[in-house]
């Protein structure tokens, strides 16, 4: 598992993050063979089952199509699911944890915002 750091997060959950990842930054676009099961098994050395399950996630989300005996296949506008699940997600886990805490430490919108935009230029 040396190529996955997150022991938080369950090992299927960081695979199927690891390809989601790969199509939203456009490494995979539509059609394109995602690499097979065994691959990933031999590249970040876990599981067969661990992988399966990340991949199977993905494939019943709508994100991937198999081809039987061809092998497993980027779907059209996997990239736009991922994104609108990863926005939604974003709101739950980022935004209103942050605005939690930004009450708490009496930061106005516009201190919010000045935070945003130095660490934005950081970049």
């Amino acid at each position: 598992m040396s190529k996955l750091l997150n022991e938080k997060k369950p090992i299927y959950e960081q695979i199927r993050d690891w390809l989601a990842d790969q199509i939203i930054d456009e490494t995979l676009v539509e059609h394109d063979k995602v690499p097979s099961t065994n691959e990933i098994v031999t590249y970040f050395k876990v599981n067969h089952i661990t992988v399966s399950k990340g991949v199977t996630e993905l494939v019943e989300e709508g994100v991937l199509y198999k081809k039987r005996g061809v092998g497993m296949f980027v779907s059209e506008d996997a990239r736009g699911k991922l994104l609108e699940k990863r926005r939604e997600g974003f709101v739950e886990e980022y935004l209103k944890p942050m605005l939690e805490e930004a009450g708490k430490l009496d930061l106005s919108k516009s201190d919010i915002q000045k935070m945003i935009d130095m660490n934005r230029s950081e970049k």
